[in-house]
């Protein structure tokens, strides 16, 4: 599956462009999806550079209904996260009609085009922004986001209050884990994360850094992790993810429940 995904995007540095061909390929369950995008997302990291022009051959491609909703978040994600514009060529009249119908309901210009080169005269007409991106700074001072970690060393549980916090924008994700990273280095030792999302907002410019800092430090640092209180928006889009990657999303609805589950979990490991 991932050489399948690799065989179809290609990376222009010259014309700072991502070109992706979904040429014919037709996304049936909200899993496909999920891979895909979380494919690209990979890609992306690996290249250095969080900000791109996209363009993407959409002839032939399919959307079956049970996968639009995944296409349609995990897309606006991306676009957010690492779009300095997007250009469609190609595309259906069953996509078009429905990209159309989206465009005007979301507000963007889906840019849709007949054929390649056409897209990329408009792909060359685009500004860059990464000058812009790279001025982004979080907001957030050292003494907040300390008071949001705490540990205890005889249950080997690491904190993690984020409750009534907001994640604007991979600024902010890229501090508070930056932070987090440093205070389990000091430690040495892997935890179990306890983690409170009770009323944590995650705009969907930050959602592609949080998932993948979120997944590093995991597989890092953690013996297990549990959630709760996290509002249906987040848990639905934890759960999304959660579908093409080896994780239990393991959300609870109070701190109680989450506290049983690690105990299940520390039991499990026993």
């Amino acid at each position: 599956m991932t050489a399948d995904i690799d065989a179809r995007v290609s990376f222009d540095t010259e014309r700072m462009m991502i070109e992706v061909d979904m040429s014919g390929l037709r996304f049936e369950t909200s899993g496909q999806v999920n891979a895909f995008y979380d494919r690209i997302e990979e890609l992306i990291a690996e290249s250095g550079e969080e900000l791109w022009f996209f363009l993407l051959n959409f002839s032939g491609f399919r959307i079956e209904e049970d996968a639009w909703y995944a296409h349609h978040k995990r897309g606006k994600a991306l676009n957010l996260a690492h779009s300095m514009g997007t250009v469609r060529y190609d595309v259906s009249d069953e996509t078009r009609r429905q990209l159309e119908r989206t465009a005007k309901t979301e507000a963007f210009d889906p840019n849709l085009f007949a054929d390649h080169d056409a897209a990329l005269e408009r792909i060359d007409a685009l500004p860059s922004k990464r000058t812009v991106k790279k001025t982004l700074s979080s907001g957030y001072t050292e003494a907040e986001l300390s008071r949001r970690i705490s540990f205890d060393d005889g249950a080997e549980v690491m904190d993690v209050d984020f409750s009534n916090f907001t994640f604007y924008n991979s600024a902010d994700v890229h501090a508070f884990y930056d932070h987090i990273e440093v205070r389990l280095e000091a430690t040495g030792m892997r935890w179990f994360f306890l983690v409170n999302m009770e009323n944590c907002k995650i705009y969907d410019e930050a959602w592609v850094s949080y998932a993948m800092r979120g997944k590093a430090l995991n597989q890092k640092w953690s013996m297990g992790s549990v959630r709760y209180a996290t509002g249906s928006d987040t848990e639905e889009t934890i759960r999304m993810r959660a579908e093409s990657q080896s994780f239990r999303p393991n959300v609870r609805v109070t701190r109680e429940d989450a506290l049983a589950r690690l105990d299940e979990m520390k039991r499990e490991m026993a």
